[in-house]
This record gives C-alpha cells, structure tokens and sequence, in this order.
C-alpha cells in the first residue's frame, strides 16, 4: 500500500515539474541570457566608434571604472537620492494615512486626489515640474516666492539633486500613501478606544499602536520603492541630463552616458554589473528586513 502511494506521488511530482519545466525555462533564459551577455560584454574591448579595435580585455574595463571619479558619485548621487525619497514619502505616506483615516466632509475625493500623482508618468512629472513648476521666471514656486518678496529660485542649476529628489518623492509618495492607507484601515478601532479610556493622547496612540502595527506596511514600501528608485532615470534625463556637471548623475544615467553617448559597450556592460551586485546587495538586506518583519 505504501508503494503505491509514494508511486503516485511520484507521478504526480513528475507531472507537476514537466508542466512547470516550460515556463521554467523560458523565465531562466529571459533573466540568464541578457546577464550572460552583460557580463561577457564587460570583459570585451568593444567600443562602436573604434572599429577593428574589439579583443578581451580581461578586467580593464573595471579597473578603469573603479579609478573614474565619475563612478563613485553617481553611486553617491544613487543612494542619496535612494535615502531622501524614502524618508519623504514614508514620514509623509505615514502622516497622511492617519490624516486620511480620520472621518472628514469630501474624504473620498481628497483621497483619489492624493493617490492619482502615482498614475502620472515620469516623463509627464519631470517635464510638468521642469516648465510649470521650477521654472525660474514662469513656475508656481517663483510666483509664490515673488509674494513673500524673495528672490527666484533657478531649482536646476542651484539646486539640482534637491530638484530631482522633489519631484521623485512627488511621484512615490501616492504609493506610500496607498499601501500605508490599506494597512490602517485594518487597525482594531477598539483597541484603540481602549487606550485613549486609559489616557493615552493622541500622541501615545500614534507612536505605541498606530506606527507598530503599520511596520509590516512600511517595509514592503521601503523594499518595493528601493528597488524602482535605483533605476531611477526619465526624470533626470528630462530635467537636468545628469548635470551640471555630474550633479545629478546616478548610477542608471551614467551607464547611459557610457552605453549610447560614448558608446563604449564594454565599460557601459561593466557600469551594468556594478549595478546589479548593488542591487543584490539591497534586495538580500530588504528581503531579510522584510522577513524579519513578518515573524514579528
């Protein structure tokens, strides 16, 4: 009797991975394929305005990377840009889920007007924020600057990263929102009410019930916007083009500079490298963070 059952699990386990083995295979090319390639890439001599010039060139194309200075400030830019938006649109995303959980006249619509920045797209934002926001002499903030008698502010060429940061945290805060929002509205009210008839203030309430049960919440937004935010690229390109200078210049457009700017296919394959160990690295502390969370 034994044998027969574990035969037929068996069957049923050969079954069930010669269903999955197709779809298996295919999501193992899409992903192993193109980082094959990338790799391979990285270790070629192979730039498009150098013809006859392609060859192995080993670790060159790292060792050249790693001595630019360009590199380590757009990793710097990377993971100041990656750190501000993720204070701003999680402080933020937090304070107005509880502002919007609160029974106000016309909550519905000041909910769908909240969240529908998120539905934008980055191109759209930049170019909105660009020439009707920050511009220097037309924006909205230099017209309110005018009123309080200060002077105009040029955002992208004084304040370049600030700029960036702004109309990325514009763009990720909805969501924030979003996610922080759903996860009040499963907040035990009676439990609440309990406390605030033993005196606890809305402050107390706030930092011992509200911000603990939304700490699942706020992990999953922490690890999904980190790894969007990496990439982070149409803004800049909209904007301020990486500049001046390298002001503005992440991980993501720098290897653009170096892929379809100077074309060099084998140092841009190399920057692409880079980028994915960092980004492993975030994932595997966002994976153990968020896990972490869970068990609690």
């Amino acid at each position: 009797m034994s044998k027969t059952r574990a035969s037929g699990r068996t069957v049923g386990g050969l079954r069930s991975l010669s269903l999955q083995a197709p779809a298996v295979t295919l999501l193992l090319l899409w992903m192993l394929v193109p980082l094959g390639m990338t790799v391979w890439f990285s270790l070629q001599r192979y730039n498009l305005l150098m013809p006859g010039m392609e060859g192995f060139a080993g670790l060159e194309n790292y060792e050249y990377l790693f001595t630019d200075p360009a590199l380590w400030r757009a990793m710097g830019n990377t993971l100041l840009l990656v750190g501000s938006v993720l204070v701003i649109t999680v402080g933020g995303g937090v304070l107005l889920a509880v502002l919007f959980q609160q029974e106000f006249p016309g909550r519905g619509i000041a909910r769908v007007l909240a969240i529908s920045p998120f539905f934008v797209m980055p191109t759209v934002s930049a170019l909105v924020w660009k020439n009707m926001m920050m511009h220097p002499s037309n924006g909205v903030l230099s017209w309110v600057a005018e009123l309080f008698g200060l002077p105009a502010v040029d955002w992208f060429s004084s304040l370049p990263l600030t700029s960036i940061i702004i109309i990325v945290a514009w763009q990720w805060l909805p969501f924030a929102l979003l996610i922080l929002l759903t996860a009040m509205q499963s907040l035990d009210d009676d439990q609440v009410e309990a406390a605030r008839m033993d005196g606890a203030g809305p402050i107390a309430v706030f930092f011992y019930i509200t911000l603990p049960h939304l700490k699942r919440a706020i992990s999953v937004v922490i690890m999904i916007e980190m790894i969007f935010l990496l990439t982070i690229f149409a803004e800049i390109y909209v904007t301020t083009s990486g500049g001046p200078g390298l002001a503005t210049t992440n991980l993501a457009f720098l290897i653009y500079i170096q892929a379809l700017l100077d074309f060099d296919v084998g140092l841009a394959s190399a920057g692409g490298v880079v980028a994915i160990v960092l980004a492993n690295i975030v994932a595997i502390f966002l994976v153990r963070l968020v896990a972490k969370n869970l068990e609690n």
